[in-house]
């Protein structure tokens, strides 16, 4: 039997008050959405001033990392590179910049959708999001 590590309360909790931070200090209004290896939410923090759409792309971009495993980016580029066709993958939606994976060990433990500013500035909260946790 194989065993990996997982994301703990604690952890969440760390990586969304890092994310808050980074928003925060660059005046992003977003929302931050965190969710398990198999895109389950952990947690959904929409700022002040977050556009109340961002509360559903964030969990979408944060899923399709997790269950993905790799960021959203990468499918992104994709469609905009000429696979419009991926577009039909069942499951995933968000696969637009701005969902990171956390990965712990080779393994993907889940991910952090961010969404409300530009998706490099998104994905930029995302990853100091998950900094936090010294990997």
């Amino acid at each position: 039997m194989q065993s990996k590590p997982i994301l703990s309360l604690d952890d969440v909790k760390k990586i969304a008050a890092a994310a808050e931070a980074e928003a925060l200090a660059h005046n992003w209004a977003v929302t931050i959405s965190i969710v398990d290896a198999g895109g389950h939410l952990l947690w959904l923090q929409r700022l002040d001033g977050a556009a109340p759409v961002s509360a559903h792309i964030a969990p979408a971009k944060a899923n399709a990392a997790a269950l993905g495993r790799r960021e959203t980016k990468v499918y992104e580029d994709m469609i905009n590179n000429g696979r419009a066709s991926f577009l039909s993958a069942p499951v995933l939606e968000g696969m637009l910049e701005g969902g990171v994976p956390v990965i712990v060990e080779g393994h993907c433990v889940g991910a952090v959708g961010v969404s409300g500013v530009k998706s490099s500035e998104d994905a930029q909260i995302a990853r100091a999001g998950i900094a936090a946790l010294g990997l």
